[in-house]
């Protein structure tokens, strides 16, 4: 009889263990917040997304608004085209301008809302015309290095 409560308790804790495991593993996913409210679809092309993964947040004002549903690449124009899923209660005007920007020095990255002055909120499925592209670590310290090599030379 002894035995028999001993393997309940082990075995309710494990699946205590487990449970938690489950709800931290869809934590660090960005899963955690499927279906939870109405959302509306909008858009943006970068030149470049760096390291933006579908299910990024977007934020405004360090506020999470919504998430990154899908990146395609436009044939005809050449840029990576950004689908998000913005929730219903949050309303942007027309000229809010998108940015792909990272959290911290090297953590991952998001696509950052502001807003603009405009009256005229978007649309759902309207594409965002101003956006600025990730900067990429790698450009910024050649620029710096050629500059200064440039720089350099004319002495």
């Amino acid at each position: 009889m002894e035995r028999s409560t001993i393997d309940l308790w082990v075995g309710l804790f494990m699946v205590a263990g487990l449970g938690a495991l489950t709800i931290l593993a869809l934590k660090v996913g960005n899963m955690g917040s499927v279906g939870s409210n109405e959302t509306y679809q909008l858009s943006a092309e970068f030149t470049n997304i760096g390291g933006l993964k579908p299910r990024a947040a977007v934020k405004s004002s360090g506020v999470v608004v919504g998430r990154v549903s899908g990146i395609i690449f436009d044939n005809e124009k050449f840029v990576a085209r950004v689908s998000m899923n913005i929730d219903s209660r949050y309303k942007f005007p027309q000229d809010t301008s998108a940015s792909i920007l990272t959290a911290g020095l090297l953590g991952e990255q998001y696509v950052g809302f502001e807003g603009g002055a405009e009256d005229k909120p978007l649309t759902p499925g309207a594409t965002l015309k101003l956006t600025q592209s990730a900067v990429v670590l790698e450009k910024l310290i050649s620029q710096f290095m050629y500059s200064k090599a440039d720089g350099s030379a004319g002495k």
